[in-house]
């Protein structure tokens, strides 16, 4: 195993070892989140695509305007496929609001987007340490040791998603070119197998 393998492979282990008994950090209303997590563990799989966008939308709850308007021109970059302009708004963000998780995973993705492994290793690395139950981020570094050949620790990170979500299936991201969809986007409703 190289070194990048054992580091990845810590990673990961740490994250999915501390990070589900973390209490979320920043964004939203915890009490609101909290509530989620417990539905989205409960839901029926139709349901929880709801719950999941639900939570997602509570993690983009940067609760500064300022912050919020850099987050949604970030993602206009992304979904534009201008990942460098992206990465510049995600860096105006996490600059002003640190510990605000949901900047980190962004940038995550821009830098995903440019095939930047590494500083999005980082970046989902600190998301993760903000809220530890982003299951977007861990999708993330899914997709990220997937694209680079490491299957089980991809198999290890999806697992661990469908772990928290039960009634959510994931599919990797499969990195075609520039284009980094998250990983966590391809939710269906099979009742929890990972693919």
């Amino acid at each position: 195993m190289t070194i990048r393998n054992s580091f990845l492979n810590l990673t990961l282990a740490s994250f999915l070892t501390i990070g589900w008994i973390c209490t979320p950090a920043g964004a939203g209303d915890s009490a609101r989140l909290e509530r989620l997590f417990v539905e989205l563990h409960d839901a029926e799989p139709k349901a929880a695509r709801r719950v999941a966008r639900e939570i997602e939308l509570e993690w983009s709850k940067s609760g500064s305007p300022a912050m919020d308007l850099l987050l949604r021109r970030g993602n206009e970059a992304l979904e534009a496929g201008n990942a460098l302009t992206a990465i510049g708004h995600f860096t105006a963000l996490t600059d002003h609001a640190p510990d605000f998780a949901e900047g980190w995973y962004r940038r995550a993705l821009a830098y995903m987007m440019a095939d930047l492994d590494g500083p999005a290793m980082a970046d989902l690395r600190r998301a993760l340490a903000l809220e530890g139950r982003h299951f977007d981020a861990i999708a993330g570094l899914g997709a990220i040791a997937e694209r680079t050949g490491r299957e089980a620790l991809a198999r290890r990170a999806f697992e661990a998603v469908s772990r928290s979500t039960p009634t959510i299936r994931m599919r990797a991201m499969r990195s075609n070119g520039s284009s980094a969809a998250p990983a966590a986007r391809t939710f269906e409703n099979t009742g929890g197998a990972v693919t």
